[in-house]
């Protein structure tokens, strides 16, 4: 397989504007600037997508991520910031090396992502987590099952979950 841009980055052998780098990390402005601050943290290592991180490099590459966002945050004032995570062709992947956009965000600033939304009953909703639910080990599933007690709580009590109050004071 021959190198990704951003391995090439890593190893010094392209140039990029690089503004943070740890043992796990590397965060530099990405090439195509949507808007001014636009910058990319990817992993060290060549990890192709999310789902083949270890939790210690999902973990490092989501701190980053915070870190380079409080920083856009701090230098350019946007109105909003949006941190994007792609994984394969059909998901938007365009390099094949697990990284984050770290986007400021203007209104009126022409970007867009869209998606139709079902809006699914909440039933469905339920069966689709119990699918998941199996898929992790038992750690796992309590946090998703908490999870779903706060939606339920928030579905009967006619919050939306915008408006629902924190998980603390739900569950209580």
């Amino acid at each position: 397989m021959s190198a990704t841009i951003f391995a090439r980055i890593i190893q010094r052998e392209i140039p990029a504007a690089i503004v943070y780098e740890d043992e796990l990390t590397i965060a530099f402005m990405d090439a195509g600037q949507v808007n001014p601050g636009h910058v990319i943290v990817a992993t060290k290592a060549h990890v192709e997508t999310i789902l083949d991180l270890d939790d210690e490099a999902a973990g490092a590459l989501f701190r980053t991520a915070a870190r380079i966002a409080r920083a856009v945050e701090a230098a350019f004032h946007p109105d909003g910031i949006t941190v994007l995570q792609t994984n394969r062709p059909a998901g938007w992947q365009t390099v094949p090396h697990v990284h984050l956009h770290v986007l400021p965000r203007h209104d009126g600033d022409g970007v867009t992502l869209g998606w139709p939304r079902k809006e699914p009953s909440f039933t469905e909703l339920q069966s689709l987590a119990s699918r998941l639910t199996g898929s992790y080990s038992p750690n796992h599933r309590r946090t998703i099952e908490t999870a779903s007690r706060q939606i339920l709580i928030s579905e009967t009590s006619g919050m939306s979950a915008t408006e629902s109050q924190p998980r603390a004071h739900l569950l209580q």
